[in-house]
């Protein structure tokens, strides 16, 4: 079977980036640690040797979470007020911890997702082009 750590990036497919950004394993070459803490960067790939310096994920992974966590935390809130209509107190208990969990467990692995994409699309800050009449 064929090792797709040592893949080049061209012929990575989307759904292998995907995955390994979901692995917060390094983009290029799939093994090497992408975090040194939980959402801090390491400077380099321990395996292949990849600088993340050019690694900017900007707030996409935090409002992509927020947008699904409060779908789903306000679903819930809603269904269950207007099912057994608790007093407010129970509504913080319940949903307090349901935030949490929804916003901060996907949350490193949204972020090394975007990374992935980032890195196998080889996005790059835009450019004006001078066109010429």
């Amino acid at each position: 079977m064929n090792d797709s750590a040592g893949t080049p990036q061209s012929e990575t497919t989307v759904l292998q980036s995907a995955l390994r950004g979901l692995a917060c394993r390094c983009p290029r070459c799939g093994q090497g640690k992408l975090y040194a803490g939980f959402l801090t960067l390491a400077p380099a790939c321990d395996r292949c040797g990849l600088d993340y310096a050019f690694i900017d994920s900007g707030d996409g992974p935090a409002i992509f979470i927020i947008m699904l966590a409060g779908g789903i935390v306000v679903a819930c809130a809603l269904i269950v007020e207007v099912k057994y209509q608790p007093p407010y107190w129970l509504h913080a208990v319940l949903w307090l911890p349901l935030i949490l969990a929804t916003t901060l467990l996907p949350l490193r692995s949204m972020k090394s997702l975007l990374i992935a994409l980032q890195f196998h699309h080889k996005a790059a800050p835009g450019r004006l082009v001078d066109r010429a009449k």
